[in-house]
């Protein structure tokens, strides 16, 4: 079954008197469960695609549907509710709030959920101790390494329960031995909860490891 289903997207930006054609007619279908890579020159469309996929921007044109939701007409409102049930994200930036701590950084998505105090830590301790820090839920991100950044990145993808995580360069700004660390942790959560991974990366390393590779070059599939 398609959890994701894309279908002649397009995708235009207004800058100034010039139309930027970010996407232009893409088709994607992705399986539930898949560990799948968009990859492409800088430029080529790949993050605009997952921000549709992620249900952050709105196509100019075409069909959007996230876990069998048409997303393409939803509110703002419903766009949240979409994000917060469904989908998770992780970013080359890691995105973590300094002046919390790794717990509360992880607990953060929780708040727009109806979920009471005690289930909010049990889900917090649980995804902490899947990525191996448990010990540092006190901890500020300042406190912590790259490599300890992402996974409370990971963390907090995961501890909504969500059917697809997004991922945005996700290894970008480690070294060659955190990234493949990293990368494996997600590949294990990926086997162990059958959670659908895509990745929009140049990483070599995550290309090797997927299930399969889509690319993008002006806007368009590579080879349609």
């Amino acid at each position: 079954m398609n959890i994701v289903y894309v279908e002649k997207v397009s995708k235009e930006y207004q800058l100034g008197a010039t139309v930027v054609k970010a996407l232009k007619g893409v088709d994607l279908a992705v399986e539930g469960g898949e560990f799948m890579a968009i990859v492409g020159p800088s430029g080529s469309g790949k993050s605009t695609l997952l921000n549709l996929i992620g249900c952050i921007e709105k196509p100019t044109a075409g069909i959007v549907k996230v876990d069998g939701v048409d997303v393409v007409n939803l509110s703002s409102n419903e766009l949240a509710v979409i994000r917060a049930g469904k989908l998770g994200f992780i970013f080359q930036t890691f995105n973590l709030l300094p002046v919390l701590t790794v717990a509360e950084n992880v607990e953060y998505p929780l708040h727009l959920k109806p979920v009471g105090s005690k289930e909010k830590k049990e889900r917090v301790d649980s995804v902490l101790k899947e990525v191996g820090l448990e010990r540092f839920s006190a901890h500020k991100p300042a406190e912590l390494s790259g490599g300890q950044r992402q996974r409370v990145a990971i963390a907090r993808a995961l501890v909504g329960s969500p059917s697809i995580i997004l991922a945005d360069e996700p290894t970008a700004n480690l070294d060659h031995k955190t990234g493949t660390g990293i990368l494996e942790l997600m590949r294990g959560i990926n086997k162990k909860f059958g959670t659908t991974f895509i990745f929009s990366t140049h990483d070599q390393k995550i290309v090797t490891m997927a299930d399969r590779v889509v690319e993008l070059r002006d806007g368009e599939r590579a080879g349609d």
